[in-house]
């Protein structure tokens, strides 16, 4: 623990195929940890090509967590992650050992790393439709109103007329007695109850689309056709939670004769490009995070040892 009594926490994000699972597992074996992994498609069973899932070779006998537990019928949140994570980590350290959390499903990070407890609060969704019925029968100004008489600050920062932010607002304020506004205040946002190490690996654009694209083609060759017509045998269809995931909905659609396996192939590729883009724009609002550039270092090894020292100087 550092001088404020707060454990230590490693995070290791990035965008998709940079590289995140090999540098953590060396990372690992450096800081005596466990890794629990922060991603949204792996931890489903039976979606192994296509969510490059790491295998129990790569895992080089470090525990890995919250990967290949859920049947993908199954739907699962942000706050089950956040749940299961929190109960695992502090496993991890009451064996003294240092959790890392490694993956790019930002909403998972930081439903660990930030204090969110505005956006996590319970919903009450009778309160809602109530709400949504008196705006339709006395119009938007009339909730407005309701939300200037509990919280003046909020009902000056959303218009009138944004009509799904007026009335979280005034379910937070119903939920918990607080104004809304007060859950709201910028940099508490990035408040941590850990010792925070956060770490965001990227590379150069053209040298990680082209990984990406490899990626793809890798994926294709090792049977992700064949992955996706299992689990469509298995009854799973395009309205599931898990395959909505990049690489299955495009093989579904080609599956169900919507179009060309050349054309699925390139969505597929295309997707993930674009989705590496939101997810570094997602890692770079976050003041906290330290990016490296894979390109500057001389190999993983390099890379590692210079997070071990940062986190063992620290």
């Amino acid at each position: 623990m550092n001088e404020n009594n707060k454990k230590k926490l490693v995070v290791i994000g990035g965008p998709t195929a940079v590289g995140k699972s090999d540098i953590a597992v060396k990372l690992a074996k450096e800081l005596n940890g466990e890794i629990i992994s922060a991603d949204s498609m792996q931890i489903y069973k039976h979606m192994d090509i296509g969510s490059a899932k790491i295998s129990r070779e790569e895992m080089d006998d470090i525990p890995h967590y919250l990967i290949d537990f859920l049947d993908p019928r199954e739907e699962f949140s942000v706050s089950d992650f956040k749940d299961m994570c929190l109960k695992i980590m502090e496993d991890i350290y009451s064996r003294g050992k240092l959790p890392i959390i490694v993956g790019g499903t930002g909403l998972y990070i930081n439903s660990i790393i930030c204090d969110m407890t505005f956006t996590e609060s319970e919903k009450d969704d009778e309160y809602r439709a109530q709400l949504l019925k008196l705006s339709e029968e006395h119009g938007n100004e009339f909730i407005h109103n309701m939300l200037k008489e509990v919280d003046q600050v909020s009902s000056e920062q959303i218009h009138y007329n944004n009509v799904k932010r007026v009335i979280r607002a005034l379910e937070v304020y119903h939920l918990t007695g607080k104004p809304f506004s007060s859950y709201n205040l910028g940099e508490s946002i990035y408040n941590c109850d850990y010792d925070l190490h956060y770490y965001v690996l990227n590379m150069d654009r053209a040298n990680l689309y082209e990984r990406i694209n490899y990626r793809v083609d890798l994926m294709i060759s090792k049977g992700l056709l064949d992955e996706v017509k299992t689990l469509k045998n298995m009854g799973l269809t395009s309205d599931m939670q898990s395959m909505k995931g990049i690489g299955y909905k495009e093989l579904l659609d080609y599956l169900n004769d919507k179009t060309s396996f050349e054309f699925a192939i390139e969505s597929i590729k295309q997707g993930s490009r674009n989705y590496a883009k939101r997810q570094l724009t997602w890692f770079r609002k976050d003041p906290r995070s330290i990016f490296i550039d894979k390109d500057t270092f001389d190999g993983d090894i390099d890379i590692v040892n210079k997070i071990t020292g940062d986190i063992i100087q620290s």
